[in-house]
């Protein structure tokens, strides 16, 4: 009896064999950087329809966001764009690698956080600041419960 149990395949080798082939899925458009502690990755606009947009580049320099040099990232040096005006850095499809500390990025989603809570604030005063307790904006909705005898 205990011979027919060694010869059954476990519950894993039934899975194995069970499997579902891969199924083909179409490339990303934009490879992923190998991520390097203590940075942060983004592909930044530079020029839309061949078009160039140094605009939205010097904006996001100036925030701190630096190019992407290609001996930073090796894998990427068979896919970058060999007409780009940004010679030693990455580039494809009108999109540059750049990257900044993740200390400016958790400081920029602080700030952003703190203008959105700001503007909700505001918007908030300024319906209740018209609303009239006779014909309320937003109704509060409570309710209660209570057992027994009232």
């Amino acid at each position: 009896m205990a011979d027919l149990r060694t010869n059954l395949p476990t519950e894993a080798a039934k899975r194995e064999m069970h499997k579902r082939p891969q199924a083909w899925a179409p490339a990303a458009l934009l490879p992923e950087p190998d991520i390097m502690p203590g940075w942060a990755y983004r592909w930044i606009r530079t020029a839309t329809l061949n078009v160039m947009d140094p605009r939205n580049l010097s904006s996001k320099l100036r925030e701190g966001w630096e190019p992407v040099k290609v001996e930073e990232q090796p894998q990427m040096q068979l896919l970058i764009d060999p007409n780009s005006r940004f010679k030693d850095n990455i580039e494809i499809g009108g999109l540059l690698l750049c990257k900044t500390p993740v200390k400016f990025v958790e400081q920029r989603t602080a700030y952003y956080a703190d203008q959105t809570q700001k503007q909700t604030e505001a918007v908030d005063n300024n319906l209740m600041r018209q609303s009239d307790p006779r014909m309320p904006l937003f109704a509060e909705k409570r309710t209660s419960t209570s057992f027994g005898k009232s």
